[in-house]
């Protein structure tokens, strides 16, 4: 219990700073149903556990070993991400008063696969962190630890997807225009860090 309780605790510290998944989950919760909005954060933990996983068995190096690789991830993933915010600036404000399905599920489940794998700093920053605890737990307590931080994932998730929908009915249409439009700033400003990254390979 003791191992569960730490990957727990260590996930939410992990998870809960705001970033590109927190923003993505938050304006799902603003533009679409209760439902929809759930499944979105849903899918948003399929991926970041998956990443979890990744990172503590330590594949998460190749993207350290190859810098094609990082070349990849930096130059498609911060393309993506730009994109995305860029889609976000373009909403107007009546489809916000107005929450509906929005995106189609693939779609929304290859936005939230980008926001979460295409993060190369997740990436280097889950292995090293995680990666660490890996080497220092016992073997026989790695299944404990890690199920603690995929638990987080899940709890902050679809417990901020669950708030922000809650109060979204209190909020007009032009506070959640604001909102998107923030939200759309702070992901260009991401897709831009990912991109701007590739200039030390160079």
């Amino acid at each position: 219990m003791y191992y569960f309780v730490q990957g727990l605790t260590l996930g939410l510290a992990y998870v809960a700073p705001i970033g590109v998944q927190n923003l993505f989950v938050i304006n799902s919760a603003m533009a679409q149903s209760r439902r929809r909005a759930l499944l979105t954060a849903l899918i948003v933990v399929f991926f970041d556990v998956t990443l979890a996983l990744f990172c503590f068995f330590g594949v998460g190096a190749l993207i350290q070993r190859y810098e094609w690789l990082q070349m990849c991830v930096l130059g498609i993933g911060g393309l993506i991400v730009i994109k995305i915010g860029a889609g976000l600036l373009r909403e107007k404000p009546r489809e916000l008063g107005s929450p509906g399905e929005g995106m189609p599920l693939m779609r929304t489940a290859a936005s939230a696969c980008v926001v979460t794998w295409f993060n190369p700093q997740a990436l280097i920053d889950g292995t090293m962190m995680l990666g660490a605890f890996y080497v220092t737990l016992p073997p026989e307590q790695s299944a404990a630890f890690i199920g603690g931080v995929a638990c987080a994932s899940a709890l902050w998730f679809t417990g901020l997807s669950l708030v922000v929908s809650l109060f979204r009915d209190r909020l007009g249409a032009r506070l959640l225009r604001a909102v998107n439009i923030v939200c759309g700033v702070v992901i260009i400003f991401y897709g831009a860090k990912l991109l701007y990254g590739l200039t030390r390979f160079f």
